[in-house]
């Protein structure tokens, strides 16, 4: 009876090992990382993620081929090894372009098959010498309804190459991904839809900045909601027009910002969710107004700052004399995380790991998510 009791035991232990490996394969815990950001390579808590992502290789539009610049190649060449060092089965992407990219030498690049080609083979190439998992595209934003179609059919030959690539090699095929938009429709151009769903293994929404001090100056508001009852502007109302256009619940992953912005209140007694503000407060040192998490918290001890949690739009702010802040505390990450899972989404990514503060937002929404293997060890 007991060495049947105990081969139960290692059957049904087997079997629950099994069953969280095969979660972590089909689930997305995922960050982002850049040099610039101040937090060393080294210092990444890997086993908080499934997917890192490393940001950013870029165009050389006379070439249509993808670089690095020569700062960022050291660290862009021991991202991998580094960050598999805590967790071995962490998957790496090499992220290409950015918010700061010139989006018009990728419409450039785009626009013919032999610039398309130009680029694709450099990405792949790129990616296998560096020991990257997977190519991530973050084009902020394609300009013209040319770029999207232009767009669809360079993911379409992007798939093609790396399945090709993969066959040729005998390697395990690249993953492709993309960050976009919190809604399929940007700058009044639809993006092509149905070639993102079939080409990328998923897609990252950029679920936040839907206001700051410098384009939305007269009133606070919350960047990142992930519900919104009043304007319909929230990370809630993208996932449902992305699926509404035909992209699977399987095929989404929810961005969740670790930053916030500052606002400066014309009237410090009135602090509520959209109060009359005069732009952006001179707490947030950055030209947009932007405070990465843990300068927030930061900000709160040292000023006595109020904290609020709003149940509704699942957001946080704080306020302190005329200064007000919108941002994500754990609470609301929490819920973010209970929603995607909820939803039946893929998962959830961080924009930017380094704005965390010593793990408490990734900590939170990785226990969230479930119970990693790493974390079973």
């Amino acid at each position: 009876m007991a060495n049947s009791v105990t081969l139960f035991a290692i059957i049904f232990s087997c079997f629950l090992l099994q069953q969280l490996v095969c979660t972590n394969s089909q689930n997305v815990k995922g960050g982002y990382w850049f040099k610039d950001s101040g937090l060393a390579l080294n210092n990444i808590d890997s086993t908080l993620f499934t997917h890192l992502f490393c940001a950013f290789a870029d165009l050389n539009p006379q070439l249509n081929q993808l670089i690095i610049s020569p700062e960022n190649q050291d660290s862009f060449r021991q991202f991998t090894s580094t960050v598999q060092r805590k967790n071995p089965s962490v998957k790496t992407f090499l992220s290409i372009a950015g918010g700061r990219a010139n989006s018009t030498a990728y419409g450039i690049m785009a626009r013919q098959p032999n610039s398309r080609k130009s680029f694709i083979d450099s990405s792949i190439r790129l990616a296998r010498q560096l020991g990257f998992h997977g190519l991530d595209l973050d084009w902020e934003y394609p300009l013209s309804a040319a770029d999207m179609t232009n767009l669809g059919t360079l993911l379409n030959e992007w798939r093609t190459a790396i399945n090709t690539e993969a066959r040729n090699s005998g390697r395990a095929a690249l993953l492709l991904t993309a960050a976009v938009s919190n809604s399929p429709r940007v700058n009044g151009l639809n993006y092509p839809v149905e070639s993102l769903a079939r080409n990328l293994d998923w897609i990252n929404l950029m679920a936040y900045d839907f206001y700051g001090p410098n384009w939305s100056p007269s009133q606070t508001n919350s960047h990142a909601q992930l519900f919104d009852p009043v304007n319909h502007v929230s990370g809630s109302d993208g996932i449902n027009a992305w699926i509404q256009a035909g992209v699977p619940t399987k095929k989404l992953v929810l961005g969740i910002p670790f930053y916030g912005y500052a606002w400066r209140l014309v009237n410090a007694n009135i602090h509520g969710l959209r109060a009359p503000a005069a732009g952006k407060s001179n707490v947030g040192a950055v030209d947009d107004g932007s405070m990465t998490y843990n300068r927030i918290r930061d900000y709160i001890v040292e000023s006595r700052a109020t904290t609020v949690y709003n149940a509704t739009i699942v957001g946080d702010y704080c306020y302190s004399g005329s200064n007000w802040i919108s941002y994500d505390d754990t609470q609301t990450v929490r819920n973010k995380v209970n929603y995607v899972k909820g939803r039946g989404l893929l998962g959830y990514f961080a924009w930017h790991v380094a704005g965390d503060q010593n793990w408490g937002l990734s900590r939170t929404a990785s226990q969230t998510w479930g119970v990693s293997f790493q974390e079973m060890k």
